[in-house]
């Protein structure tokens, strides 16, 4: 879910520049947005990292108004219990191109790097991940279909003795309240490869997450309440001893 998020909140950033300002001046020609949250659990695709406490996290964009971008997500994360090893921060490094056409549908491609700098010495951790969305829009409500594909091979997804890939599926919804600040959004996930690897059950790689978020905006602080979930089998507390089960989140951003 790491990735949605902060895209979403990248080019939620670039729409928020004032009609008026698009009408008086052309964009320049890059800009850069980003953004600093404080979470009360760092859950990726529903399950902690910060060992069900909170973290910090960044997240810093270059946008071209052509439509190409990089940028980078940080976010402090727990080695001991939820990935013992990889350190203390987890940088994520992205690049690709992104584009809504007149008709409300737009379109993401794009790179994405998972990069562990403080891992233990030997300790193979890091990955390539490409990504692709489309989304449409009309008015306050807007949908997006969209997968993740880490192939097979990479040291940082070795964790059985074949040939282990990963796949993430999604689909999202988003209504933003008329006359309020305050935006509903749906989310739903299946993984499928190395990184569901988290049933009791020998050999089961797949699971669901999914949440529902409420978030608020007032200039450049939002606020957010999440109510997430899994299908991970909490038979004996399994799931939820591990931060990997029904919980609830907040978040508080600033924007710049």
């Amino acid at each position: 879910m790491r990735f949605t998020i902060f895209s979403f909140g990248a080019f939620a950033l670039l729409a928020a520049v004032p009609a008026a300002a698009q009408d008086t001046a052309p964009p320049p020609p890059v800009r850069v947005t980003g953004n600093v949250t404080l979470v009360s659990d760092y859950r990726f695709r529903g399950l902690t990292q910060s060992d069900e406490a909170g973290a910090v996290q960044a997240t810093v964009n270059l946008n071209s108004a052509a439509g190409f971008y990089v940028g980078s997500f940080v976010s402090t994360i727990d080695d001991k219990v939820s990935l013992p090893g990889y350190g203390g921060a987890e940088v994520d490094l992205y690049g690709g191109y992104a584009k809504t056409l007149s008709n409300g549908i737009g379109f993401d491609v794009g790179m994405l790097y998972y990069y562990y700098p403080d891992a233990v010495s030997g300790l193979d951790t890091d990955f390539f991940e490409p990504y692709a969305s489309v989304s449409y829009t009309i008015g306050p409500v807007s949908a997006k279909l969209g997968g993740n594909y880490a192939w097979g091979g990479q040291k940082g997804l070795d964790f059985t003795t074949g040939n282990d890939d990963n796949l993430y599926l999604y689909g999202e919804a988003a209504l933003g309240i008329p006359s309020t600040p305050v935006t509903l959004k749906g989310h739903v996930g299946h993984t499928n490869g190395a990184l569901g690897l988290y049933n009791p059950i020998p050999g089961d790689d797949k699971y669901w997450d999914w949440s529902v978020t409420a978030s608020a905006t007032g200039g450049p602080l939002t606020v957010g309440v999440t109510y997430l979930d899994t299908d991970i089998s909490n038979t004996g507390g399994f799931a939820q001893r591990l931060g990997r089960g029904s919980t609830v989140l907040g978040s508080v951003g600033f924007a710049f």
